[in-house]
């Protein structure tokens, strides 16, 4: 305590100092209205930036939940576009009964390992066999096609991703419908695919778009790339086409697995196609 009573008796004049500051600077700001209201304006801007500061980090760590959400209400949404029904419809006589039977359902799922700088890439997702998800499913994001359910375990799936030699998928061209094989090069380049066994009696254009064609496990009309050169056979029937893939397979953070409710029927139909082939 005697301690004490020596410093504040060292330094007495800057401690009256210091109180006289403040005595004058709080009479100041309650009999001038315009020190007052500057140091309120002041006051707050720096509480703001500091709020924003704090804002922006608390958005920042809640961007995954925010990504998880809009991953399931794309989702949702891709199940209620026309493209997944079918339609149904009896015609007999003059009566028309149309009526839209859902085909196609779709299972978010996220990206928790990816490759592509390899010729046969895979893609590992957080969803498996407890969700619905089951072998040869087809796998597509918001800018188009990824791959293929080569195999599952009870919570996540192994998908064969389109930058695969064994990636096969049937293919049309946007606006002629002219059909065709897509297949990945294998060249190790990521952002190009070939299109085959096209008619060289269409007349393609380069920056066309090509899409699945819906007679394989995808839907009808999901992008695969753009024609970016071609290649005619001297004396072939077919032409060949490199496209410009239109998913960037190495930013893929979220996926929708594609679940065709008709799949079983369409496989045993076309088994007992095969068998007269």
């Amino acid at each position: 305590m005697r301690n004490l009573w020596i410093f504040i008796s060292k330094y007495n004049a800057f401690f009256l100092f210091v109180i006289f500051e403040i005595g004058s600077l709080l009479i100041m700001l309650n009999y001038n209205s315009f020190q007052k209201a500057t140091y309120i304006s002041s006051s707050n801007e720096v509480t703001g930036a500091i709020y924003t500061k704090i804002s922006q980090v608390r958005s920042y760590l809640s961007l995954g939940t925010v990504n998880d959400s809009l991953a399931r209400e794309n989702a949702r949404l891709r199940n209620q576009l026309k493209s997944s029904f079918y339609i149904d419809t009896l015609s007999k006589r003059k009566v028309t009964d149309t009526i839209y039977n859902q085909q196609y359902e779709y299972i978010e799922a996220k990206v928790i390992n990816n490759s592509t700088n390899k010729r046969n890439n895979y893609i590992t997702i957080n969803r498996g066999s407890k969700d619905g998800i089951t072998k040869d499913m087809g796998v597509i994001c918001s800018s188009g096609v990824v791959g293929l359910v080569v195999n599952t375990t009870a919570h996540f799936a192994n998908v064969q991703s389109v930058l695969n030699k064994n990636s096969r998928i049937s293919a049309m061209l946007e606006d002629t419908k002219e059909i065709g094989n897509f297949t990945w090069t294998g060249d190790m380049d990521p952002h190009k695919g070939l299109l085959m066994d096209v008619s060289n009696n269409v007349k393609p254009r380069l920056g066309e778009k090509v899409v699945t064609s819906g007679q394989s496990l995808y839907p009808t009309g999901i992008p695969i790339g753009k024609i970016s050169d071609l290649h005619a056979k001297e004396g072939g029937l077919f032409l060949n086409m490199y496209l410009q893939l239109a998913v960037d397979y190495s930013k893929l953070e979220y996926v929708d697995v594609v679940v065709n409710r008709l799949a079983k029927e369409q496989m045993e139909v076309e088994a007992n196609r095969k068998q007269d082939e």
